[in-house]
């Protein structure tokens, strides 16, 4: 047996209890096809990788989420099954202290082949500029694809961060990074995002119980929208609530890949298993 055949098959059964057990064919229709593996453009901005992304921030703060908790070799495993199952997006952040769990990973897969997305909290230039800089040697890369501003919530950050969003806009100019845009924690800021020419990609709580997101999902899929008709490219995060979705799993995917709005979209398994059932289950999804 191969060794992924072998990874696949000795994982699903410890994973299908982590999600629950409705079955996906209840909630399906008979169209789209989708694949966790599957190749996606982020907006305009010409990158191209899964359409899953192995978020790193489950409960993520303070330099600590329950991924980095597996130690950097046990993310740095989870992170290479993940790209031997077809994922090539890496999702990391300064504030779930995920950067040496990446760069261990990076030592496995040819950087070529991998996206990688983190997040800043700085809003001042000078911090940025080092931010840059310490992010790229925490990870061992010369570059990063997907430089995200971390948790906006200011109704005019356009503005009152244009100096340090400067500094992102000269970072992309010298190829280090490849694109730049936010994350969003109030339906204000994230109004401002679909609108901004500044924005290249936009990360978004979205799933169907409104569970730690910005508003009601009818309000921030219209704002989704309307950012994808800009040409940004859409993140969705919190697909399953922070955990809210965790028995009704197949419901949030279902909604998730429905949408025609996200791009892309972040989960953070914990383990093989849990991965592998993901993985497995997103492929049985019709929308």
């Amino acid at each position: 047996m191969q060794r992924r055949e072998f990874l696949k098959t000795t994982t699903w059964a410890a994973g299908a209890a982590w999600m629950g057990s409705t079955p996906l064919a209840a909630l399906a229709g008979p169209t789209d096809r989708f694949a966790a593996s599957d190749t996606v453009v982020l907006g305009k901005t010409g990158i191209r990788t899964s359409r899953l992304a192995c978020g790193t921030g489950t409960i993520g703060g303070d330099h600590h989420s329950n991924q980095t908790a597996l130690g950097v070799q046990g993310l740095a495993d989870l992170l290479w099954r993940g790209y031997d199952q077809g994922l090539r997006f890496f999702d990391a952040a300064d504030s779930y202290g995920s950067h040496p769990h990446v760069a261990q990973a990076l030592k496995r897969v040819p950087r070529e082949k991998v996206v990688i997305m983190t997040k800043s909290g700085s809003r001042e230039p000078a911090q940025m500029r080092a931010d840059l800089d310490r992010f790229r040697k925490e990870l061992n890369t010369d570059y990063i694809d997907l430089f995200m501003m971390h948790c906006l919530t200011e109704a005019n950050w356009p503005e009152r961060f244009r100096s340090t969003m400067d500094v992102l806009s000269e970072a992309k100019e010298k190829g280090i990074i490849r694109a730049h845009g936010c994350s969003c924690h109030d339906i204000n800021a994230l109004r401002l995002a679909a609108q901004s020419p500044w924005v290249d990609v936009i990360l978004s709580r979205i799933n169907p119980i409104g569970s730690h997101m910005d508003a009601d999902p009818a309000t921030v899929k219209s704002v989704l929208a309307q950012g994808r008709s800009n040409g940004k490219g859409i993140i969705g995060m919190k697909i399953l609530g922070q955990g809210d979705m965790r028995t009704r799993p197949d419901e949030a995917l279902k909604y998730a890949l429905s949408l025609g709005i996200l791009d892309a979209f972040t989960i953070g398994a914990e383990n093989a298993a849990e991965q592998c059932d993901l993985i497995r289950r997103i492929a049985a999804v019709n929308a």
